[in-house]
């Protein structure tokens, strides 16, 4: 099946609209997402408790259904960013980025050289358990692995310039709840703090012609932020849109009932 991938989608800043998943790591997941109508999926493994195992599944039954996948290590460190990709993600979204020189070594730990230090296994669930010119598939792996740093601390904001002028970081991800915390204002997502740092990291993404990306509650945010120059726009969870539509039809059944 033709489908966009995340590089295509890295390279123009219309719209992509998706949704977060962890915990529904289930068989029709894919197409699931396919069916709403969803173009990339965010998967979160930093918070989920999904492991290894549970990854390498889930990103196939995303590729089952055509569905790009971005995915969020628990961490920065080599084993989790090389493991991920190994288990087929095409994208990464890497928590805490707070400087240049993190973003250079996470760039040096998911290419393979003479980009990075990547350590290579071929025939695997990254390249579709296929053969050829070992030259050629790490090639087609640089350029396939897409990255985002995830800028979610009062140190990423103020180090968003040199994050995004780190060549192999593909765009810019706002974490906003952990980012109000960082600022000392949890969830005053109108503070005037909250607000200059986003404008400095939009400011960023735009400078350097990155994508910027976040996940929101609702299409009126995502309406506004798009304006603003996000164009990666992630809505909801998983848990998040299933229980909100759950208790709107049973309040709407209990309310036609009475």
């Amino acid at each position: 099946m033709n489908r966009s991938t995340l590089r295509d989608m890295v390279g123009r800043k219309t719209l992509k609209s998706g949704t977060l998943v962890w915990e529904f790591a289930v068989p029709g997941i894919g197409h699931l997402l396919a069916a709403g109508g969803s173009e990339f999926v965010f998967l979160d493994t930093e918070h989920s408790g999904l492991g290894i195992g549970a990854l390498k599944s889930t990103l196939q039954y995303f590729e089952a259904a055509s569905i790009p996948a971005l995915v969020r290590p628990p961490g920065r460190s080599y084993e989790n960013i090389a493991r991920a990709l190994d288990a087929g993600a095409e994208g990464l979204i890497l928590p805490m980025v707070g400087s240049g020189d993190e973003a250079r070594r996470i760039v040096q730990c998911a290419k393979y050289a003479p980009v990075g230090a990547r350590g290579v296994a071929l025939g695997i669930a990254h390249d579709r358990y296929t053969g050829g010119s070992v030259a050629d598939k790490l090639a087609a792996a640089n350029r396939r692995t897409v990255l985002f740093a995830l800028v979610e601390t009062r140190e990423g904001a103020e180090n968003v310039d040199a994050i995004a002028s780190v060549d192999g970081i593909d765009g810019l991800w706002i974490g906003h709840l952990d980012l109000s915390s960082s600022l000392g204002i949890p969830g005053q997502f109108q503070h005037p703090d909250y607000l200059a740092a986003v404008e400095r990291i939009a400011k960023a993404a735009s400078e350097h012609n990155k994508s910027l990306g976040r996940v929101i509650d609702g299409a009126g945010e995502g309406a506004k932020l798009y304006a603003r120059g996000f164009d990666f726009i992630a809505v909801g969870t998983d848990t998040q849109l299933y229980s909100n539509a759950l208790r709107g039809e049973l309040d709407a059944l209990r309310a036609a009932c009475k």
